[in-house]
Parts: structure tokens; C-alpha cells; sequence
């Protein structure tokens, strides 16, 4: 049985995607049966799959790609960082460098968007390293609850049950695009906002002080930052919310969309081009806040509109599958275990 060595500290910060895709895709991976799957073991596998970039990973490199395949998991790259944390111009310029490094110096790749495929290329990375492989969520976790489940959720986080509710999750930065939450918010009072995410990197955050000054300040009361919310909480928050909102400007493959999608609330983001070739027509987009509030005031008053995004969004949670997803990771693997043994024969 092929062995695959899943080497991770994402669970070092609390509250981030990483560690929420690491976590679905170890479990998918584990219940695919070809496998032995180890996790954090000093060992050396069939194949190494990195799902962060520690230096110590990078430090045991040279012995690991003897005798296994190098797999990494691109959950970032030098231009989504940018505006999600505040870096030493230093460090900043050091750090990019050393990722790119880092992910030049595997054999194999794993990005979460084809459009990264380009702008890995960009960077010098040849693409036939490169495998696109979307994110999952399991929708034994993430489900539609009846309407009765969904009136109770809302008495426990003391949300209206009459208000149509919207619902963003993720990190405190500005990237996020917080500041034109708070704004459409203030320009729809008769609408629930609600923010589940926390500053996860501190005053490291990106507009940190700007955004918990506005949150700590006196909000209007149709604005609820609910805080870091634990994620087997997270299927409640969903159930309890009429949409999805995601007024990103910066995005790979937000986990917060498929998990939206399980629940078959509609989604709504910025319209971004990373999302054509991953979201198809199963959401809705906005290119500016005045857009934002009519598709929020269609949404809530249309109600053939408000069915046929649901429509889409449940089409989408279909797309992205546990049998499709998984049999991607499948191939993926038995690809990167030939690799290496094709790379034995060729040394002799």
C-alpha cells in the first residue's frame, strides 16, 4: 500500500482555510482505501505532501526526495498575502522569496484555482508540476437544516427570526473587504448583517487597528461580528443566515463558498476572475457596493430570484462532490508514487 506522510502546522492558528482544507482533505484522502496515511510522523513515505511552507520542512528536503515524492499544497502566493498581513519590507521581500523556493523545490504541486497555474508559471514554476485539485467540504458536517433547526439557531445567537440575514465569514482584514461590509450594512438597516472571523494573526492583520476601532465603536444594531467561531459550530451559522456574502478583493478558493453550497443558501462575492473557472453560474457577484445592495434587496424580495440562486448554489455543492473530489486525489497520488519509481529506474 502506497504511504503519504501529511505534513502540517496549521493548526498552530485557529480560524484560517488552510487548516479547514487540510482537515477535509486528510479525512477524504484516509476514506479513499489505497492508502496509508500518516500525519506529522518522522518517517519517510511513499510520498511527503506539505500542506504548510515551515522552514523546517524545507530544511529536510534534500533527504526526503531520495526516496519520496515532494507534494505541496499551494494555499498562498506573494499576491494574496500582500494585503492580508502586515510583513517587514525586509521579511516580506525574504519570506516571497523563500516561497517561491519552497514550491519550486517540489515535485509536484497542488493549487486550488487553475487561474494559480498562470501566475505559478509567472514565477518560473513549470506547469507540468502543477495539478489543479479544488477544495471539498463534507456534507456529513455542512447541511440544510429544517426551518424549525433554523429558528432555534437563531434564538441562540440572538438573531431576529423574522430579518432577512447576511451572512461573511472570514478573516478581520481589509481584503477581506470588512469596510464595505459595514458600510452596505449601514445603508440597509432593514438587514441583518452578521461577520463570523476573527483577526487570527493579531495586530499582524492588515488594517488591524482601523477595523477593530469601527467594531469596537458603536455599530448600528443590524451589525453582529459574531467573533471566531469554532467550525463544527459553523454549519448553525450557515443554516441561520438567508445568504452568503463575500465581499473579497483577494481570494484563492474560499472554504466559506462550498460550505455556503452545502447548506444551498445562495453566494454572493466580488466579481473576481479567479471565480470563472471554479464557480461557474452557481453564485451571484457585485463589482461595487451600489451593485451589492440591489442583488441583497433582489435577493430578499424576489423570490424567483432567491429560489434559482439557492438552485445554483445547491448545483455547485453537487459539482464539487466527495466521489469527484476524491477520485482527483486518487489519480493525483498514484501519478506522484509512479513518479518516483519511474525517477529510480531512470538513475539506474
Amino acid at each position: 500500500m502506497v504511504s503519504i506522510n501529511m505534513l502540517s502546522h496549521a493548526d498552530k492558528i485557529k480560524g484560517q482555510g488552510v487548516l479547514s482544507a487540510h482537515d477535509e482533505q486528510v479525512e477524504l484522502v484516509k476514506q479513499i482505501g489505497n492508502y496509508d496515511v500518516e500525519e506529522n510522523q518522522k518517517k519517510i513515505c511513499n510520498i511527503t505532501h506539505f500542506h504548510t511552507v515551515n522552514l523546517q520542512y524545507f530544511l529536510i528536503l534534500p533527504f526526503l526526495k531520495k526516496r519520496s515524492t515532494t507534494v505541496a499544497y499551494v494555499h498562498f502566493v506573494p499576491e494574496t498575502l500582500e494585503d492580508s498581513i502586515h510583513l517587514n519590507k525586509l521579511f516580506k521581500y525574504v519570506f516571497y522569496k523563500y516561497l517561491i523556493k519552497f514550491y519550486n523545490s517540489m515535485d509536484r504541486l497542488v493549487v486550488v484555482n487553475p487561474y494559480y497555474i498562470d501566475v505559478l508559471n509567472d514565477y518560473g514554476i513549470k506547469r507540468d508540476k502543477i495539478k489543479y485539485i479544488p477544495n471539498y467540504v463534507s456534507s456529513d458536517k455542512f447541511y440544510k437544516m429544517s426551518d424549525e433547526e433554523k429558528i432555534r439557531m437563531r434564538e441562540k445567537y440572538n438573531i431576529p427570526k423574522d430579518k432577512f440575514v447576511v451572512l461573511a465569514v472570514g478573516q478581520l482584514q481589509k481584503r477581506k473587504g470588512v469596510m464595505d461590509f459595514i458600510q452596505i450594512a449601514k445603508n440597509m438597516p432593514d438587514i441583518e448583517f452578521i461577520w463570523a472571523g476573527g483577526a487570527v494573526f493579531g495586530k499582524m492583520s492588515e488594517g488591524y487597528d482601523e477595523i477593530m476601532s469601527i467594531i469596537n465603536g458603536k455599530l448600528p444594531n443590524n451589525i453582529n461580528f459574531l467573533g471566531l467561531i469554532d467550525r463544527d459550530k459553523m454549519n448553525e451559522v450557515y443554516n441561520m443566515s438567508d445568504i452568503m456574502f463575500l465581499p473579497s478583493y483577494e481570494e484563492l478558493f474560499p472554504m466559506s463558498i462550498l460550505e455556503a453550497m452545502c447548506v444551498n443558501i445562495p453566494v454572493l462575492t466580488r466579481d473576481l476572475d479567479i471565480y470563472n473557472g471554479i464557480l461557474f453560474d452557481f453564485y451571484c457577484s457585485g463589482s461595487n457596493n451600489e451593485e451589492f445592495v440591489n442583488i441583497i434587496n433582489k435577493l430578499k424580495n424576489d423570490k424567483d430570484y432567491y429560489k434559482e440562486m439557492s438552485d445554483k448554489s445547491k448545483k455547485g455543492n453537487i459539482f464539487y462532490s466527495k466521489e469527484n473530489v476524491k477520485s482527483m486525489w486518487d489519480d493525483f497520488y498514484k501519478d506522484c508514487f509512479n513518479y518516483k519509481v519511474k525517477s529510480r529506474e531512470k538513475g539506474k
